[in-house]
């Protein structure tokens, strides 16, 4: 029989106490062997998500289930078939990335005759075969965050939950995992819940995602089909001096809708218009910039045109880490 390795939500709430509804009715569905990119800033409901998917946190209200299980009711059966690797990796400094992964492999009943190879695998598989008899409390954040990714993968999960899992990784390492989790939903058939608030990442990665703000989801879709949304591309003017800033600002506004920036100044341009007749009417006003710049759609435009704000300069959360 074929394990059922979907995610369907339907009008799922938490509401904590004395607080809003950190999740406020979301309905999602992740189709097998997908790759579901969840964006959003702290606070919106992301992680908050994430651990009742993973039945560390019971709903306030809705329905879920994951791997054709009940997060409600079906505790054991749910974790059984994911792994999860959450924002804070449960990693013992004072033993090694082998002494992880065997016992490991213990809780999880691998076979016995299985172990020793399971765990050579999945140290080669995350690129930590040469530190494998390191103690972890040497390991550099992003070793630590492929050792967390292994010790998920143990049991051969056909879901896979990871919460922001390349936060404060350097690129390189980010890359790595990157691979990885797209080697592990095109070769494995695993479906992967990503959380994330790398654009980036969500764009590479992801064949769907869903931007969550408030609690609640505002936008989803392919990436593709989010920025096909917004369709105009944005220019970007960086002025020689300072003193042109209002001259530029105003010149702008008559081509498009203005766009933050601290640096740049910057409009999405109204249909029909392009980068050439904004140099053109910089010429004929005798304004000289340092640079100007004609930017396709990304899905920071998307979040922005959502939620009136960008993900990187979203507030942080009033009532603590779980209501990520």
């Amino acid at each position: 029989m074929t394990r059922d390795n979907s995610i369907v939500v339907e009008k799922l709430v938490r509401q904590f106490k004395k607080g809003p509804r950190a999740v406020d009715g979301i309905d999602l569905y992740v189709a097998p062997g997908e790759i579901y990119g969840f964006l959003g800033p702290n606070g919106a409901g992301k992680s908050t998500t994430v651990l009742m998917l993973t039945t560390l946190l019971p709903p306030t209200d809705g329905k879920a289930l994951v791997g054709g299980y009940d997060v409600r009711t079906e505790g054991p059966k749910v974790r059984s078939v994911i792994g999860a690797a959450l924002q804070e990796a449960a990693l013992d400094p004072l033993l090694t990335g082998r002494d992880h992964l065997r016992l490991q492999t213990m809780l999880q009943a691998i076979p016995r005759a299985e172990r020793k190879a399971r765990q050579n695998e999945l140290l080669d598989r995350v690129g930590l075969t040469e530190a494998a008899d390191r103690k972890v409390g040497g390991y550099s954040g992003g070793m630590k965050r492929r050792l967390d990714l292994a010790l998920a993968l143990v049991h051969r999960p056909s879901i896979l939950f990871l919460d922001e899992p390349t936060t404060g990784l350097d690129p390189q390492s980010r890359t790595a995992l990157w691979e990885e989790v797209a080697r592990l939903a095109r070769d494995d058939k695993v479906t992967v819940f990503l959380t994330t608030q790398y654009l980036e990442e969500a764009d590479v990665l992801a064949d769907r995602v869903g931007i969550i703000d408030h609690g609640k989801i505002v936008a989803e879709g392919t990436p593709a089909a989010l920025k096909a949304e917004i369709g105009r591309p944005s220019i970007h003017v960086i002025p020689r001096q300072e003193d042109d800033r209002p001259q530029i600002q105003e010149l702008l506004g008559r081509f498009g809708e203005k766009l933050g920036g601290e640096r740049d100044l910057a409009v999405r341009l109204n249909d029909g218009l392009g980068m050439a007749d904004v140099i053109r009417a910089m010429d004929s006003s005798g304004i000289v910039a340092a640079d100007v710049e004609l930017r396709a759609p990304t899905l920071d435009d998307v979040f922005l045109a959502k939620t009136g704000r960008t993900l990187e300069g979203a507030a942080t959360d009033e009532n603590g880490a779980a209501a990520g």
